[in-house]
């Protein structure tokens, strides 16, 4: 096992990423805004979006079982690589083409997060996975805390300054990967040979989906992230639409959630696992999760900051309860030489998500909220039953 210290080095590049990824966040519609009119803008950007999401949906599996073969440094260190490139390109711009490109390289080597996954697998003890993987989702918070108004700080100066401080600030992460991490997949726990066939994403996709225990796992997963998912993309628009907020009372609230997110995983979730079981937590999680989600719905008949921001407790403790959870689980249920494979389809999935939800959620919002938010708390049931039934 791995002293805590290079796991702490672990956690150490998740924010510092994260912060890196979080500056250029308010700035991504004025680059975009340079080389198409206003009104395709937002076209232009979910394009970037899904161009990026897709290119993960394939490239993630493929890196996973590349980490399982050749060891998490080498996969983590390209894959950091890959993102300085793409940042570099969306500074230095000069053309739309580029922006994509920038997004396309960023994609096929996107394998940093299963590959930090893996890393934690191999490095603990399954008992202590899932307290990890909180650490993990807390130093993310912590980064998209500060990373915004950072952000415009540096855009304020040149849009393209901050594009190259997040480019600096991973490549130091890939610095900190070759100096300081080990090697923690041994060579005896390795995959022992890499095919033709090792670079066809849906292989990977039936390799493991063929695990029963795992295809359950990776369902509970879908299901609770396209509930979350829902939520995640479509909140912000139903401040200001229903709730007719400003800018500057949604930037407070957005901070708040941070800080509950923060608490949550960094504190709450570490002492609960101390007294209970992780199923028994991961439980409590969804009903958390579906209660404020359901409170959401209550909120578009009831005009009320009470009840919206009781509702986003819920919905923040919930998700951070129930996230590291489902990832400790996925990862005791496959073997070391394996971690890398189902951490990539982990990832696949998501970015899936990530292009289907915000399309199928903006269709179902123009309708009506309370219907979005509707399907969101029935997704989250569907989960909670399935986890508690399943698992």
């Amino acid at each position: 096992m791995k002293s805590k210290k290079q796991l702490w080095v672990i956690i150490g590049i998740v924010a510092m990423n994260s912060i890196g990824l979080s500056i250029i966040l308010p700035l991504l519609p004025f680059i975009v805004g340079q080389y198409l009119s206003p009104e395709k803008v937002v076209i232009g950007m979910s394009a970037l979006v899904s161009v990026f999401a897709a290119c993960t949906f394939f490239a993630a599996p493929i890196l996973g079982v590349l980490s399982d073969r050749y060891g998490r440094k080498i996969v983590l260190t390209i894959s950091l690589l890959g993102s300085v490139v793409g940042y570099i390109l969306f500074g230095i711009g000069g053309a739309l083409w580029i922006l994509f490109l920038g997004r396309i390289i960023d994609g096929i080597t996107a394998g940093n997060i299963s590959a930090l996954f893996a890393y934690i697998s191999d490095s603990t003890e399954p008992k202590e996975r899932v307290r990890w993987y909180a650490y993990i989702g807390s130093a993310m918070g912590i980064g998209k805390l500060g990373g915004p108004a950072l952000g415009g700080l540096l855009g304020s100066i040149d849009l393209a300054f901050p594009f190259y401080v997040t480019a600096a600030l991973i490549l130091i992460s890939c610095l900190a990967v070759y100096f300081f991490l080990p090697e923690s997949l041994a060579p005896e726990k390795r995959t022992k040979r890499i095919s033709l066939n090792s670079f066809n994403t849906f292989s990977h996709f039936k390799n493991i989906f063929s695990l029963k225990a795992v295809k359950i796992l990776l369902l509970v997963g879908i299901l609770f992230y396209a509930g979350l998912g829902i939520f995640q993309f479509n909140f912000i628009l139903f401040l200001k639409d229903v709730y007719k907020w400003g800018p500057e009372f949604i930037g407070v609230i957005l901070t708040i959630v941070g800080v509950c997110d923060i608490i949550t995983r960094a504190i709450i979730l570490p002492w609960l696992l101390k007294r209970f079981s992780d199923k028994n937590i991961g439980i409590t999680g969804l009903i958390i999760l579906g209660l404020g989600l359901g409170l959401i719905i209550v909120s578009t008949f009831i005009s009320s900051v009470t009840i919206i921001s009781f509702a986003l407790i819920c919905i923040i403790c919930g998700s951070g309860l129930f996230e590291p959870i489902y990832n400790g689980k996925l990862s005791q249920s496959v073997d070391e030489n394996k971690q890398g494979e189902v951490q990539g389809i982990n990832q696949s999935l998501q970015s899936a998500n990530n292009v289907l939800i915000p399309l199928l959620a903006g269709a179902i919002y123009f309708y009506s909220p309370a219907m979005l938010y509707l399907a969101a708390t029935l997704v989250v049931l569907v989960t909670l039953r399935l986890y508690t039934k399943r698992t």
